[in-house]
């Protein structure tokens, strides 16, 4: 039957520490039950704690006839599945961000292999950072264009490669991503609208795991570095510290019109559940009101970064995703499992996601986990590693 060669890849996979499974857990609020052992949550990207915030759950059904909302689509936006609340919601996202246009997507996932296929053609160019997420890549891949990856947060690189290229093609895009997903760190948005400017390119951001969580009103970072307007495709995720699904670009209306016609991934797909979309609407304009959630989420993460490296573990980024880098991708599954022995769920990022000897425990931090949950962890990391073997930075 033709098995025998995905039993040997399987087992490779299995011989290089990265043998993947599906997990049967169990959730009850920032904590987690993996059989009989109920830990710390803190693999989850529910940043601000919503998903189990009963009060917003009860203020949700106060405000909205949620049986009169189907619980599916049933159909492709472009045909029958195009709720009023798709209307609503993107309406709102263009008040939020100053934009003239939103467009709603199934997911980030949707959104990041269907734009830029969309936009770009084999006259252009896309010029990428080196970290951006999958999504991104498998995109770049989908389009026509020709595609340059710069070094991880080098704009000097950046600049060289479009002062020897730009020229050549008619359009050029760059892409990056605000906060990076495994180191944490965070993208100078406003140095790269400057450099978009100087060199007549567009700019696509992938906010993922900054809306909600960064900015006063959870806008995400172009909120913070004040630099919204210059962003000329600014893409966010609902299913991370909105805890709903879905995800979102704004942009102008030209672009918007353009999206709708050509987008494949917007186009052959069944529409989010309209309950769903009113769901993230609630959620979007309540999300000011988590500002002192965001400030414990940044306060907690420089907590352990700063214990972290008092240990003389290897961490990196400044956000509320805090690496510990273990090297190979055993000693990975080793801190994985003695923290999850000591009650902390934190799983391990092996390669090919991160690179060779980069292995690392990636905690996600949620600002509902009481203080004191924190305090365990970090009393677990000050006092437990001291003698457990392979666990303390990366391999010779």
């Amino acid at each position: 039957m033709g098995e025998e060669r995905y039993r040997y890849k399987l087992e490779k996979i299995r011989e290089a520490g990265n043998y993947r499974l599906l997990r049967n857990l169990e959730h009850n609020g920032f904590l987690i039950s993996d059989g009989e052992r109920e830990m710390l949550n803190l693999s989850s990207n529910d940043y601000l704690g919503l998903s189990s915030n009963p009060k917003l759950l009860q203020d949700f059904y106060a405000q909205t006839d949620v049986k009169a909302l189907p619980y599916s689509a049933v159909s492709s936006r472009l045909l029958s599945g195009n709720h009023e609340y798709y209307g609503l919601l993107e309406n709102d996202l263009c008040d939020w961000y100053g934009k003239e246009a939103a467009l709603v997507f199934n997911s980030g996932y949707h959104a990041n292999i269907g734009i830029l296929p969309a936009l770009a053609g084999k006259r252009d160019l896309i010029v990428a950072d080196k970290q951006v997420h999958a999504s991104l890549i498998d995109g770049m891949r989908l389009s026509e264009a020709e595609m340059i990856r710069y070094q991880h947060l080098d704009l000097e690189q950046l600049r060289s490669i479009l002062l020897q290229h730009r020229e050549q093609y008619d359009q050029v895009f760059i892409v990056t991503e605000s906060v990076f997903s495994m180191d944490g760190d965070v993208a100078p948005l406003q140095e790269l609208c400057e450099i978009k400017k100087e060199f007549d390119a567009f700019l696509y951001v992938d906010e993922a795991h900054a809306v909600g969580v960064r900015g006063t009103n959870g806008l995400g970072c172009a909120e913070e570095q004040a630099c919204m307007e210059d962003i000329d495709f600014l893409v966010g995720t609902f299913g991370k510290a909105f805890a709903s699904v879905g995800a979102f670009v704004v942009c102008n209306e030209l672009f918007r019109e353009y999206l709708v016609n050509t987008q494949r991934s917007l186009i052959f797909t069944t529409g989010l559940p309209p309950v769903n979309v009113a769901w993230t609407r609630f959620v979007l304009n309540r999300m000011p009101e988590f500002y002192d959630a965001r400030i414990k989420l940044a306060g907690m993460a420089a907590t352990l970064r700063g214990i972290l490296q008092e240990k003389g573990f290897e961490t990196r980024g400044a956000s509320h995703i805090v690496p510990f880098i273990c090297g190979s991708n055993e000693n990975s599954l080793e801190m994985a499992g003695l923290l999850q022995e000591n009650g902390f769920f934190a799983l391990p990022v092996r390669y090919p996601t991160v690179p060779k000897n980069q292995a690392r425990i990636r905690f996600s931090l949620n600002a509902a986990i009481p203080d004191e949950e924190y305090a365990c962890l970090f009393d677990f990391l000050h006092n437990g590693l001291e003698d457990e073997p392979g666990v303390a930075g990366s391999e010779d």
